[in-house]
């Protein structure tokens, strides 16, 4: 039998059948192209909802970044609210990838870059940029160590004045996500909200 499809996976082995969906975010509808193979493939999923309606509006210039993007609603928000800034999707899967950049072409969103997440931690990291916002839906199920090992590495690209805004499910960690980032990484962490089983983290450099 075959292993199957992780949103993880660099290169889904199902078929990427396109199939189109209307969808809200933060107050705009819009139309995009989503698939399977990619996290939630078929609709916005509760988890990024609850981060969208939590969260207030992104810094209107900087750079902004959207880790483990998917078809792309995190990056699609972000850059609508910001037009101003720069905006990254990224990701580890290549039809994450291009569906955000598919979906961000449709909604004429010049301001985004899309790149997979090691060449964009590499491109970043390179050019001493220093990221002013980070909001994500972390992929959980990679496993703890994989999950630390990736916030460890975006949350050193904040600026001393950036935040990230994480959201997590209750039950697979939130609060001991929480104490991991205050205990071990040592920043300044807020629960922002909590809604449907989810908590909204708003993450600051400390010190």
């Amino acid at each position: 039998m075959s292993n199957p499809d992780h949103y993880f996976s660099a290169r889904p082995a199902s078929t990427a059948d396109l199939r189109p969906l209307h969808v809200r975010l933060r107050g705009t509808d819009v139309h995009v192209q989503v698939a399977a193979g990619v996290f939630s493939g078929d609709r916005l999923d509760l988890g990024t909802r609850v981060l969208l309606d939590a969260v207030d509006d992104p810094p209107a210039t900087g750079t902004l970044v959207d880790v483990g993007c998917g078809w792309g609603p995190v990056t699609l928000a972000l850059a609508q609210a910001s037009p101003g800034a720069r905006v990254y999707g990224v990701d580890v899967n290549e039809r994450a990838l291009d569906l955000t950049r598919r979906n961000a072409a449709s909604l004429g969103l010049g301001n985004v870059t899309v790149l997979e997440a090691g060449a964009a931690l590499a491109r970043l990291a390179g050019a001493g940029t220093q990221v002013d916002e980070i909001w994500s839906n972390p992929p959980i199920r990679v496993g703890k160590a994989a999950l630390h090992d990736l916030l460890r590495a975006w949350l050193a690209l904040l600026a001393p004045t950036g935040r990230a805004q994480l959201v997590v499910q209750k039950n697979l960690g939130a609060d001991s996500l929480h104490r991991w980032l205050a205990d071990e990484l040592g920043m300044d962490v807020a629960r922002t909200a909590s809604a449907k089983g989810f908590r909204v983290l708003t993450v600051r450099p400390g010190g």
